[in-house]
């Protein structure tokens, strides 16, 4: 997933997300290329987030 489809999925902005990255709280992205700019997020861990968060909020 590239930035903006991570962020409509979450609701968040640009600087929570990356907040939140740098706390440890959600997966950071992975670069395509080791010494391009492309980072993308794979839908499995972004999945695996929300479903955590769900499931911390109904306990």
């Amino acid at each position: 997933m590239r930035l903006p489809a991570v962020l409509d999925a979450t609701g968040w902005s640009k600087q929570t997300l990356y907040n939140k990255m740098s706390q440890g709280i959600f997966p950071k992205g992975t670069r395509l290329d080791p010494n391009g700019k492309t980072v993308v997020w794979f839908e499995d861990d972004v999945a695996a987030f929300q479903a955590a968060a769900r499931t911390a909020r109904e306990a």
